[in-house]
């Protein structure tokens, strides 16, 4: 893992009281970075256990030696995600980085879709895992990139899932919604391209978190190799490091997908 070499550099990583976005924004703030950390209610970060409250992370974060700051914002919103851009810059005073973590397989009324296929889901099932994943990373994209492209400067990492590159019978609209954060990570690249701004994405395989471990029921892995368990936090982040360092300058417009 990478500890330095990101000093003085501003971060936003979206969906980080929690989850891989905590490590996410951990580590960003272990290499040096200042980071914003966000989520769409103060409280969701002990849904799972996983911190107290958005702002007891952000508090974490301080403790390292950087600036952070807890801003909520539901990213379905257009409004409040150019709130979000806005806030994060005005409290750090630029943006560096951004990491579109949001999202995941969440249905209107219940923790995920059910029916959560392609004919049987409801219509609002549909809007709301397209709007919390693809079009919350389009918003947020949006707004930072404007910033980024008048300073000519920057690195997007968008995150997708290791579900938008196989055919999946459970998740079908999650699944698409990541395909398409692929797709658009690709053609931003070229827009931003001439102003020295990298856009790339992640596709996580499978990774132990709270919410992880509450809505799933995981198999022995005894005997299995590294590359085959379950993976760890800090497996997705490192990757996550790379595209927001140096080491990545000549890198954009790609997906690393993490297989499992």
């Amino acid at each position: 893992m990478h500890t330095t070499g990101l000093q003085g550099k501003n971060a936003l990583v979206t969906g980080s009281s929690r989850g891989l976005g905590k490590q996410y924004a951990l580590d960003l703030a272990r290499a040096g970075a200042n980071v914003i950390i966000h989520d769409i209610r103060d409280s969701s970060a002990a849904e799972f256990n996983e911190a107290p409250s958005g702002h007891a992370v952000a508090e974490e974060i301080r403790q390292l030696g950087v600036k952070s700051a807890f801003i909520a914002a539901d990213l379905a919103d257009p409004a409040q995600v150019e709130r979000l851009v806005k806030g994060a810059i005005s409290e750090l005073g630029s943006m560096d980085i951004l990491v579109n973590n949001a999202g995941g397989d969440i249905g209107f009324n219940t923790p995920r879709p059910e029916p959560n296929d392609a004919l049987d889901i409801s219509i609002d099932d549909i809007r709301s895992v397209v709007e919390r994943n693809l079009l919350s990373t389009m918003y947020a994209c949006k707004f930072a990139g404007l910033h980024m492209r008048e300073r000519k400067t920057g690195k997007i990492v968008n995150v997708g899932s290791i579900a938008g590159h196989v055919p999946v019978t459970t998740g079908l609209i999650y699944a698409a919604a990541k395909t398409g954060i692929s797709s658009y990570t690709r053609s931003l690249a070229e827009q931003l391209r001439p102003y020295d701004v990298n856009v790339n994405c992640i596709s996580p395989a499978p990774t132990y978190t709270g919410r992880f471990l509450a809505t799933r029921t995981v198999r022995s892995e005894e005997g299995r190799s590294r590359l085959q368990r379950i993976a760890q936090p800090e497996d997705m982040s490192g990757i996550v490091l790379f595209l927001c360092g140096s080491a990545s300058d000549a890198l954009t417009g790609e997906t690393i997908v993490c297989w499992k």
